[in-house]
């Protein structure tokens, strides 16, 4: 069967990593944060209308780090999918042979919660039905 990720994580190997992983989606979160604050747009690469550092650099410091955080997940893969909520997935594959994530939210405790790939943060479920 042909998977959309090359890395999948058991829902125990997932939860082993959160100790790690906690404090840099906590600082993912915080510089994207920081970004909102002085008006940079992550998404469009540019300074929104009236902010920005009048052309004494072309992007703000926070986004060289974003990007550094981000790689210390994405080479785990880890997936980076809210950065203001600090949630995260980890591709995971049930028993019935399904690739699914196992979703993760800065403030819950554990795991423990799923989604289908298709599904989003809408349809997540239990990990008692994985």
């Amino acid at each position: 069967m042909a998977y959309l990720h090359a890395i999948h994580f058991s829902l125990e190997e997932a939860q082993s990593m959160l100790a790690e992983v906690i404090p840099i989606v906590e600082n993912i979160r915080n510089a994207k944060r920081r970004l909102d604050e002085i008006g940079y747009d992550i998404r469009g690469h540019h300074f929104f209308a009236g902010m920005g550092t009048n052309g004494t650099k072309p992007y703000p410091d926070e986004v060289s780090k974003l990007i550094k955080l981000f790689r210390g997940l994405t080479t785990k893969g880890i997936l980076v999918k809210d950065m203001d909520r600090g949630l995260i997935d980890f591709p995971a594959i049930r028993p019935n042979g399904d690739e699914v994530y196992l979703c993760y939210m800065l403030g819950e405790k554990t795991i423990e919660y799923w989604h289908g790939i298709e599904d989003g943060f809408s349809g997540r479920q239990h990990v008692d039905s994985l």
